[in-house]
């Protein structure tokens, strides 16, 4: 009687030292889990103030594609009146030839005025298709977070009730 409880003394023992490692590695890893957790949050908050300076690069994008509409107006407004007095006045063809070359530079300049919307606007819109991807990876981590937070709690219930069993 004594050798077999002896010897299942030292299984006990034995099996206690085992759970005591697992135990280790568990809370190693719980730690490892606690920090990749606190990483993936800083991430998160990142990704919030990417999503802020991505909003506030749309509202200037937008304020800048006014203004060059506005400026694009204008332009057509100065054309056309530019076009009214080359009809009216004929004072003289030098006149004339003058007022067609402002004419040609204004229409330069409302060409490329207009390429100028266009990219604002195909930019906008990178901007908005860049948005919706972060805010997509950042409910991605989100769920990710949950998981590895449910996972790390139920490796706690476990534990406990493990050691509780022990």
């Amino acid at each position: 009687d004594r050798d077999t409880d002896k010897k299942r003394i030292e299984e006990l023992l034995e099996e206690n030292m085992v759970l005591e490692i697992a135990q280790k590695q568990s809370m190693n890893e719980s730690a490892h889990l606690g920090w990749e957790l606190e990483q993936l949050s800083k991430s998160t908050d990142l990704a919030d103030s990417e999503k802020s300076f991505v909003f506030e690069l749309n509202e200037c994008a937008s304020s800048r594609i006014l203004k060059l509409e506005k400026d694009n107006q204008s332009l057509q407004n100065t054309i056309q009146e530019l076009r009214d007095a080359s009809l009216t006045s004929r004072e003289s063809n030098l006149k004339f030839v003058e007022l067609e070359k402002e004419n040609q530079q204004l229409s330069k300049k409302i060409e490329k005025l207009q390429n100028q919307i266009e990219k604002e606007k195909q930019s906008n819109q990178d901007l908005e298709t860049l948005s919706e991807e972060l805010i997509k990876d950042k409910e991605q981590l989100q769920v990710v977070m949950e998981t590895l937070k449910a996972d790390k709690d139920r490796q706690i219930k476990d534990l406990k009730q493990e050691n509780d069993h022990l």
